[in-house]
């Protein structure tokens, strides 16, 4: 997760049921009612410390798994398809299972399905490490995928439970977020010297230290509650389906051809997977993405540019973990530090965007945003293998600007567009669109990138894949001009 995709999580963590709402009970203690838990100042600092935690290590383990690629590829002999469903694999189930893990986390309890993903989590990693082939990692990640979409909102509903007061959340919540940009800061990096110094395995076995830590805090944090908030099954099913038969064909396409059988019926099924989630989400007494929301021009529009901020950005860093070490024979160490510049750009630029948002409006913000990082895949494309270091930093300056920029301004106008109540639907679908955005370029990226038919870092190949996604953030900053209110509001 990258850019603020905190900011899309934090909205349901602050939102507040609208006056007269319905709101499902009775609450449950997930221990009893006999177990008052520890003291509420011990209490609320282990909530807090899991929460960051646990955010932070889902995070850390996307950037640094991209820094590892080109040793996994060596390892476990797989090519360019085997790497893009190491990255995919990951993120389209936590995007697909976002959607509904919200609710998840409400019947199960804040605490139990925080134990719950964590525990799957840190499983799914040691399976990672121990994996002896390229098929048994990415059926690890899928695991892993999972178990992240359950602790993001679970980590942050602990919080919402600990702090009652809306100053001590605030700060703790900031905190999270913080620890989120800091992990955005250090994956690479870590990623780097951990491949270097110890293998890529090293990567995934981190997170079993750390897996068991937030489970000892977890056992010293209060009892939550659960409610019983409906999951939608058939939605949930249709939905990991589509994204998994549309990022097979993006993919396998490059590969075995784009008129292959497994791709076309690849895509058969997901415009069928598709069709059948829009059915089910259509009858459904209580779906998980009500179709009704989408009609509000400012939520479809948002949902569209999340979609696009995120192709651009994960297309990029997929790209230059393989371009600095594949075609600059750098090594991981170095190729991570090169990303340390880019974080710090995407943190101090987060802190500007509201402040810009407030003095010329969201609107305006949001279209720039999407010009700037429409600019930087453009400016990216007459990169080469000799180009100077200095040049590609440089070059990488309205990468990190632009998401950053225009995001927080996207996630309040979301938020102000649809009632208090859908809050958290609204966080977890710009959530899950942003996460399909970035698995969708991966797939495109790495395609492109053989699409000269070698196994090596095809320089046009990567230049396509730049242009295709310059101009789709070109075509959602002009709807974003044309279709968004003029107030911003």
């Amino acid at each position: 997760m990258a850019l603020t995709d905190t900011a899309t999580a934090t909205a349901s963590a602050t939102a507040r049921p609208a006056r007269g709402a319905h709101v499902p009970g009775p609450a449950r203690s997930d221990r009893g009612t006999r177990d008052r838990g520890p003291g509420p100042t011990r209490s609320r600092t282990a909530a807090l410390l899991a929460s960051l935690l646990g955010f932070t290590v889902i995070t850390v383990d996307v950037s640094a798994v991209n820094i590892a690629l080109p040793a996994i590829r060596t390892s476990l002999h797989g090519g360019m398809a085997g790497l893009q469903w190491v990255v995919d694999a990951y993120t389209l189930m936590f995007a697909a299972l976002m959607l509904s893990a919200g609710a998840l986390a409400d019947r199960a309890g804040a605490r139990r399905a925080y134990v719950w993903g964590v525990g799957l989590f840190t499983l799914a990693s040691l399976a990672c490490a121990l994996a002896p082939g390229i098929g048994t990692l990415i059926a690890a990640r899928v695991a892993q995928g999972g178990a992240a979409a359950i602790v993001m909102p679970a980590s942050l509903a602990l919080i919402r439970q600990a702090y009652d007061d809306p100053r001590s959340r605030a700060r703790a919540i900031a905190l999270w977020t913080v620890g989120g940009s800091v992990a955005m800061a250090a994956g690479p990096v870590l990623g780097g010297v951990l491949t270097e110094a110890a293998g890529w395995r090293a990567v995934f076995l981190l997170n079993l230290p750390v897996g068991a830590v937030i489970l000892a805090l977890l056992a010293r944090t209060a009892p939550s509650t659960r409610r019983p908030a409906p999951i939608d099954l058939a939605g949930q099913a249709t939905a990991v389906l589509t994204l998994a038969g549309l990022a097979f064909a993006v993919i396998e396409g490059g590969h075995l051809g784009w008129t292959s059988a497994p791709v076309l019926g690849a895509a058969a099924m997901a415009v069928a997977a598709g069709l059948g989630f829009y059915v089910t989400e259509k009858r459904h007494p209580a779906p998980m993405v009500p179709l009704g929301m989408l009609r509000d021009r400012r939520v479809s529009v948002s949902l569209a540019i999340g979609f696009a901020v995120n192709a651009g950005f994960y297309g990029v860093v997929f790209l230059l973990g393989l371009y600095f070490q594949q075609l600059r024979g750098m090594s991981a160490i170095a190729a991570g530090l090169m990303f340390v510049p880019l974080a710090a750009i995407i943190t101090s630029t987060n802190l500007v965007s509201p402040r810009m948002a407030e003095r010329i409006g969201r609107r305006r913000v949001i279209v720039a945003g999407q010009a700037v990082l429409a600019l930087a895949m453009f400016v990216l494309l007459p990169l080469a293998a000799d180009t100077p270091l200095w040049l590609v930093l440089v070059l990488l300056v309205p990468t990190g600007m632009g998401g950053a920029f225009a995001v927080p301004a996207l996630t309040a106008l979301l938020m102000d567009a649809v009632p208090a109540e859908r809050a958290g639907t609204a966080s977890g679908l710009l959530n899950s669109l942003r996460q399909t955005g970035g698995a969708m370029s991966v797939a495109l990226f790495g395609a492109l990138l053989v699409s000269d038919g070698t196994t090596g870092f095809s320089v046009g190949g990567m230049r396509e894949a730049l242009l295709a996604v310059g101009l789709l953030l070109c075509a959602t900053a002009a709807l974003a001009a044309w279709l968004l209110p003029r107030d911003g509001r």
